[in-house]
């Protein structure tokens, strides 16, 4: 937070002020930890207006954002995403634990376990090579699920070890609220790791809300690229 003061050169009442505004339009999320209310920049809205309208001539804004985002909350390693999609928690978590529909936001990975606390999950991707995997923690079907998370894709991030991944689903009116915290990073880790977030929850909003994969860029473009 003092870097923010120190940023907006503002006093801390106005710098609450502007962060009310921000977590309104959902572009900051938030989280109570004890007696602390903690701001994390949420990525996923800037990542729908850049598939959507932003061109390649107007990436390093996008950019920008990117390394305003990781000078704040660095020092925490705890990444925070929300999303809302209009859905019901019955279909959001299908589309959590349903190797096929996984597989049509996650660059092609399909994620298969029994869904039991204790039991555990691998994700493959169709040529067969593992992508990721660890234990379901938490299963509590519609509405939470927590699991550890070690990623395989590459020498790089395999070498970070286990992470946390918590997926949190509240419904609201006819939507539903996705709450997904990447925490247990370790402070500098590879942003491999958690830097998809934005074009996973945006591909998972396109199809439950359309039916439709999101190709630019979503899973099935990784797909193509690796066929």
């Amino acid at each position: 937070m003092n870097e923010v003061f120190k940023a907006l050169a503002d006093t801390r009442f106005g710098v609450m002020k502007h962060l009310r505004v921000l977590e309104a339009a959902g572009l900051v999320t938030t989280k109570r930890r004890g007696r602390e209310k903690l701001h994390f920049l949420n990525p996923v809205p800037i990542r729908l207006v850049h598939d959507r309208w932003v061109s390649r001539y107007a990436e390093p804004w996008a950019a920008t954002l990117t390394g305003l985002k990781k000078t704040i909350e660095e020092q925490t390693m705890e990444k925070v995403f929300e999303i809302y999609i209009k859905t019901t928690p019955e279909r959001l978590w299908q589309a959590l634990t349903d190797p096929q529909l996984r597989s049509r936001y996650t660059f092609g990975v399909g994620v298969q376990s029994d869904w039991t606390p204790g039991s555990s999950y691998e994700g493959v991707h169709p040529g067969g090579d593992p992508m990721m995997s660890g234990e379901n923690l938490e299963v509590d079907p519609p509405r939470r699920l927590v699991q550890s998370f070690e990623a395989k894709w590459s020498e790089d991030v395999a070498a970070e070890g286990t992470s946390r991944v918590t997926w949190e689903i509240e419904p609201v009116g006819d939507s539903c609220r996705l709450l997904v915290t990447h925490d247990q990073l370790r402070e500098g880790a590879n942003d491999e790791l958690y830097g998809g977030w934005p074009m996973i929850l945006s591909g998972l909003k396109t199809l439950l809300e359309t039916g439709e994969d999101l190709t630019t860029p979503g899973s099935l473009m990784y797909a193509r690229a690796d066929a």
